[in-house]
């Protein structure tokens, strides 16, 4: 009886040294993502790449995250199994370690598809631990979680002046020992997981056979359909921005590599900030309020940054960054709330269609960026956000709570 109280009192507070745990696993994690992109203009120039490859890259990368997260989200809500955490970071070195040495495009295609696998394999199960350790404090959980995973993002263009440009493309080899420290946190995490699966499952079970929402099974496939269209307008802005960015003020600008990197790590780091705001405004002015602000909110910056000046564009930028990037973590709350008992299944099909989404993007604005220019890329991208006006649709806050 003891031992049920300690458990039940475990996940009804918010444990933060878990999710701080988590979160630090997210910012290793990402950081090793990041280097993929923060490598393009290296492997562009020394495997003679076109545009189109470039996006291939993070294609073959983000596809396979895409299709198999689903299902292991969705395995995980059957059986949880703490044990793969650290399993999935292995999955991330291999593909680190071969990249540092790969000699033609096919080796690097080969080495980010096991790092999407490790991506896989940890963004549901680590979102499930992150929804157990929240207690009442959803939004802020998600928050802590994700920022993790913005702040490495937003490292891949600091990796590429520090480490990239003067080492090349073995310099990804030193990221190695972030993938050993990752699979070392992932181990502690999985002991905490191991102990408190088991309430929190016949928890989620029980909702989930009680309805959970006041909404029916029409109106829940419909709020989801708009998720995944804001989902689809936040990321392909983003793979736009990340993978062609630097490329865009190199050719219209005329800054070095280096300087064009320190731009995109602005965004990055904006877009971390965002993320880390975003959650708790969700949870004291609501899921659906946040959201709206959020997506369209950033429309007015991506319209104007294709005419901005240098300076202006930077600018334009970081404040386009920081608002949309606030929506995510909202939009897997929201979601999860929308299918309760779920919780793995719907991690896995966001972060899934984050990555699939960003990545089709990728190839899509290459091809177009190889038939035209870069320029006309970021004019494009820039009508995105405007997707967000679809937010009025969704079910007010109040009607999940039935």
């Amino acid at each position: 009886m003891a031992q049920t109280a300690a458990k039940t009192a475990a996940v009804s507070t918010t444990v933060y040294s878990v999710l701080l745990a988590i979160s630090a696993v997210h910012l290793l994690n990402d950081s090793m993502q990041s280097a993929i992109s923060a490598l393009f203009p290296i492997l562009k120039q020394s495997l003679g790449l076109t545009f189109t490859q470039v996006g291939l890259i993070t294609f073959a990368m983000n596809i396979t995250a895409s299709v198999l997260q689903p299902a292991v989200g969705w395995y995980s809500d059957v059986r949880p199994r703490p044990s793969v955490l650290p399993i999935g970071v292995c999955f991330t070195f291999l593909g680190i370690v071969s990249l540092a040495v790969a000699p033609n495009f096919a080796l690097v295609l080969c080495s980010v598809i096991a790092i999407g696998i490790g991506s896989a394999v940890f963004h549901p199960e680590s979102s499930r631990v992150a929804y157990l350790a929240a207690g009442s404090k959803r939004g802020l959980a998600q928050s802590i979680f994700q920022v993790g995973g913005n702040i490495g993002s937003s490292l891949g263009p600091i990796m590429t002046a520090v480490l990239f440009v003067p080492l090349g493309q073995f310099g990804v080899i030193w990221l190695a020992f972030a993938a050993m420290a990752g699979i070392i946190i992932q181990v502690y995490v999985a002991n905490w997981y191991r102990q408190q699966q088991l309430l929190p499952r016949a928890k989620g079970k029980g909702k989930a056979a009680a309805g959970g929402v006041g909404l029916t099974r029409r109106q829940v496939s419909a709020a989801i359909a708009i998720l995944i269209l804001l989902t689809f307008s936040k990321n392909v802005y983003s793979a736009g921005i990340t993978s062609f960015y630097s490329f865009y003020l190199i050719g219209d600008y005329g800054l070095s590599v280096e300087r064009a990197q320190l731009y995109l790590f602005a965004f990055l780091a904006a877009s971390a900030l965002g993320t880390f705001v975003g959650g708790p405004l969700a949870d004291r002015y609501g899921r659906r309020n946040i959201i709206w602000v959020s997506i369209l909110g950033a429309a007015p910056f991506s319209l104007l940054l294709p005419y901005a000046d240098l300076f202006w564009s930077g600018v334009l930028c970081v404040g386009a960054g920081f608002v949309m990037s606030s929506a995510f973590s909202i939009i897997v709350v929201y979601a999860q709330e929308l299918l309760p008992g779920k919780v793995g299944l719907v991690s896995g099909l966001f972060f899934g269609l984050a990555f699939g989404l960003g990545g089709l993007g990728s190839v899509v604005l290459g091809s177009i960026a190889d038939a035209t220019s870069i320029a006309f890329i970021m004019k494009l991208c820039a009508f995105l956000p405007l997707i967000g006006i679809i937010t009025v649709f969704l079910p007010k806050d109040e009607a999940l709570r039935g």
